[in-house]
């Protein structure tokens, strides 16, 4: 009979929310008792933090010392409705900016600062002083949904499921009806070229040019309701993964018009032998042979002909309780949240990560390789629990 004593759990650190870095090189933990940043590949602490109160979201510029940061957890540090500028070079707050209701979400560029509220969006001049530049009404967005580039900044329209793009350069706006229902996850290439979008329906995601705003593919995750966690475009463009409450990580091809189609042997960093890293996981079968010739008869339900992924893999989500508390996420009138799951980034074309936040934070990494009968599967190369690691 096991008699030790058991482990104080409030003793230990809680992550309150987690984000990748622009290129994926760094990932930045909010806590309940302050902030990490950790180098993503291989998972390694960088900076730590402790403020002794919570940071409920941290978003970071590149590597730069500028962080941005907001309160949350139950003894939050600043205000839910102002945005913190962190000058970690010299230890202090370089730039405030206080609004009318809780942060949802923040975004940096050089350039610009994005704070997204519950129904509207606020692009700020990045400057000492910052100038706000334009204001957009949203529909409700309660995830804080957007995404920004050096020219590029997209969100939430006025109408559940429509995307607003906005060039930065001009002002001008571009409305796109992606979804009949509202959106649950947004990304846009490092380029600014490709939008990918979900609805909360979950098994659908669609993927436009930001130069005409075209639909160029529709990609299935399944074909029953699941809460997209994340998407996710590779560097160049070309792959695209997604994340679920079905605990599966999804890789599509993203089929460009312009473009020849992927090789019958392409350049791989790694080949699975029998002898590999890891095992392949069940059904990554290329979305061409997934309903053979029924994908091709006409007037059948298009889910016979839709795009399917041409690799799965399970990932960890864990059985986090609710805790009490607010973040910018989720709203004071909710008694608890989960933490969030599933979030994903690319290093390189090959290599994806996965972060979750919570009282079992998680990093896992995943590699995308060729087996010896050609067709390429997602494998797990490492995991590790990052919560009070060195």
């Amino acid at each position: 009979m096991n008699t030790r004593p058991v482990i104080e759990s409030s003793s230990n650190p809680v992550a309150l929310s987690a984000s990748f870095n622009q290129d994926a090189s760094c990932f930045a933990v909010g806590l309940d008792s302050g902030f990490c940043i950790f180098k993503s590949d291989p998972c390694a602490l960088r900076v730590s933090r402790d403020f002794n109160a919570g940071i409920g979201a941290v978003q970071m510029l590149g590597t730069a010392n500028y962080i941005a940061l907001i309160g949350g957890g139950k003894n939050p540090k600043f205000p839910q409705n102002k945005v913190i500028i962190w000058d970690d070079s010299k230890g202090k707050i370089g730039v405030q900016i206080p609004v009318l209701t809780t942060v949802r979400a923040v975004r940096l560029s050089k350039t610009h600062i994005v704070i997204a509220l519950q129904n509207s969006i606020r692009v700020y001049k990045f400057q000492i002083q910052p100038e706000l530049w334009a204001a957009f009404e949203t529909a409700d967005n309660p995830l804080g949904l957007c995404c920004l580039t050096p020219k590029t900044l997209v969100f939430p329209g006025r109408t559940p499921g429509q995307v607003q793009l906005v060039e930065l350069s001009s002002g001008n706006v571009s409305i796109i009806p992606a979804h009949s229902s509202s959106l649950r996850a947004l990304d846009i290439s490092r380029n600014g070229d490709i939008l990918a979008t979900a609805s909360e329906t979950g098994t659908l995601v669609r993927v436009f040019a930001t130069s005409n705003c075209a639909r160029i593919a529709e990609l299935r995750r399944g074909v029953d309701h699941a809460n997209i966690f994340s998407i996710a475009i590779s560097p160049s463009g070309e792959l695209l993964a997604v994340t679920s409450d079905k605990s599966t990580l999804h890789v599509f091809d993203i089929p460009h018009p312009s473009k020849p189609a992927r090789p019958a042997t392409p350049t791989s960093p790694r080949r699975l032998t029998s002898q590999g890293t890891g095992s392949p996981a069940l059904g990554e079968v290329d979305h061409s042979q997934k309903w053979g010739i029924l994908g091709r008869i006409p007037l059948l339900p298009r889910v016979f002909s839709d795009i399917y992924s041409f690799a799965s893999i399970h990932f960890e989500i864990g059985d986090e309780p609710v805790y009490g508390g607010s973040t910018p996420l989720n709203s004071p009138e909710y008694s608890g949240f989960r933490p969030p799951k599933g979030i994903l980034g690319w290093t390189d074309d090959h290599t994806i990560m996965v972060i979750g936040a919570g009282r079992d934070g998680r990093w896992e990494k995943f590699i995308i390789a060729e087996g010896e009968d050609g067709r390429r599967y997602c494998v797990r190369d490492g995991w590790k629990r990052y919560l009070g690691s060195s």
